[in-house]
C-alpha cells in the first residue's frame, strides 16, 4: 500500500501472523520483548486482544524493517528452542515455525501455476512452505506455515513480500479473527446448553433453534439413526430454496473433505445442493431442499460458517 522507491526498500507493507500460546514470549515481562523490536525494527507491531489461545501479530513498515522485526522473532524463537532442549532427552532440533496469515487471493500467485512458485521459495530459501488448502474460519484469508532455521524463515518471507507486493490482493479481504475456544453444546429436556467449566449455562439461542428443528422430520437428533416423532405427520410438504455464495467463501461451507456441509445437513435435515463452479462465474448456486424449517435452519448454519 506504498509506492515503490528505488531499491524497492521503501514499501510499506502489512504481514500478519497467527501464534498459538507462543505470544506470551512478546508481552512478558511488561512487553518489553515485543517494545525491544519495535524500537530496534522500526516496524509497528500490535498483538490482537482477548483470551483466545491464538492470537494475530500484525507487523507493518517498510519492507527493510518487516525483515528486520522477522529476524528478531525467528532468533526468540530459536532461543526458546534451545532453552527447551537443555534439559529434554530430545537429541533432534525442532525447526522454528512460523504461521502467515495471508489473503486467500493472493495465494495462487505464491504457489505459482503447478506449484512453481511455493517449489522455487522452498529450494532458494531451504525453508519448508505450506500453503493450507482451507480458508480460515469465516474469513477470506489461508494460513500460510514457513519453517526452518532463523536464516531460512529470513529468506522465505523476503520472496513471500516481493510476491505480495506484485500481486496485490483482489476483492475485499475479510481478515482472520481468532476466537475464543468454543464450549460444547448439549441437549437435554429440549433445552440446549452450553458446558463452561463444571457448569452447564442455559443458550436460549440454540434452544429455540434446536426446537425449531425438532418440530419437523426429518431432523434426526444427534445420537439417534432415525426419526421418532409420534403424533406428527410426516408429510410436510418440502420445498427448495435457492442461493449463491462467492466462490471465494465456498470452502469454509464445504470445509476439508465436505465435513462442514455434511455437518450442516446431519443438523438441519435439509438436503443440499452444491453447483459446480462454472466459467467466468465469480458465485456458485446452493439449493437447499426439505420442510420450511430445514431450510431455514439450513440457511441459518450456512450464514453462521
Amino acid at each position: 500500500d506504498g509506492k515503490v522507491s528505488e531499491g524497492g526498500l521503501n514499501v510499506t507493507l502489512t504481514i500478519r501472523l497467527l501464534m498459538h500460546g507462543k505470544v506470551k514470549h512478546f508481552m512478558l515481562p511488561k512487553g518489553e520483548t515485543v517494545k525491544k523490536m519495535r524500537e530496534e525494527s522500526g516496524a509497528r507491531i500490535n498483538i490482537s486482544e482477548g483470551t483466545c489461545p491464538e492470537r494475530i501479530v500484525t507487523i507493518t513498515g517498510p519492507t527493510d524493517a518487516i525483515f528486520k522485526a522477522f529476524s528478531m522473532i525467528a532468533l526468540k524463537f530459536e532461543e526458546d528452542i534451545n532453552a527447551s532442549m537443555t534439559n529434554s532427552s530430545v537429541t533432534s532440533k525442532p525447526p522454528v515455525t512460523l504461521r502467515l496469515v495471508v489473503p486467500a487471493s493472493q495465494c495462487g500467485s505464491l504457489i505459482g501455476k503447478g506449484g512453481s512458485k511455493i517449489k522455487e521459495i522452498r529450494e532458494s530459501t531451504g525453508a519448508q512452505v505450506q500453503v493450507a488448502g482451507d480458508m480460515l474460519p469465516n474469513s477470506t484469508e489461508r494460513a500460510v506455515t514457513i519453517s526452518g532455521t532463523p536464516d531460512a524463515i529470513i529468506q522465505c518471507v523476503k520472496q513471500i513480500c516481493v510476491v505480495m507486493l506484485e500481486s496485490p490482493p483482489k476483492g475485499a479481504t475479510i481478515p482472520y479473527r481468532p476466537k475464543p475456544a468454543s464450549a460444547p453444546i448439549i441437549f437435554a429436556g429440549g433445552q440446549a446448553f452450553t458446558i463452561q467449566g463444571q457448569y452447564a449455562i442455559p443458550h436460549p439461542d440454540l434452544t429455540k433453534l434446536h426446537q425449531l428443528a425438532m418440530q419437523h422430520p426429518p431432523f434426526t437428533p444427534l445420537g439417534q439413526t432415525t426419526p421418532g416423532f409420534p403424533g406428527l405427520d410426516a408429510t410436510t410438504p418440502t420445498s427448495s430454496h435457492e442461493l449463491t455464495i462467492p466462490n471465494d467463501l465456498i470452502g469454509c461451507i464445504i470445509g476439508r473433505q465436505g465435513s462442514k456441509i455434511n455437518e450442516i445437513r446431519q443438523m438441519s435435515g435439509a438436503q443440499i445442493k452444491i453447483a459446480n463452479a462454472t466459467e467466468g462465474s465469480a458465485e456458485r448456486q446452493v439449493t437447499i431442499t426439505g420442510s420450511p424449517a430445514n431450510i431455514s435452519l439450513a440457511q441459518y448454519l450456512i450464514n453462521a460458517r
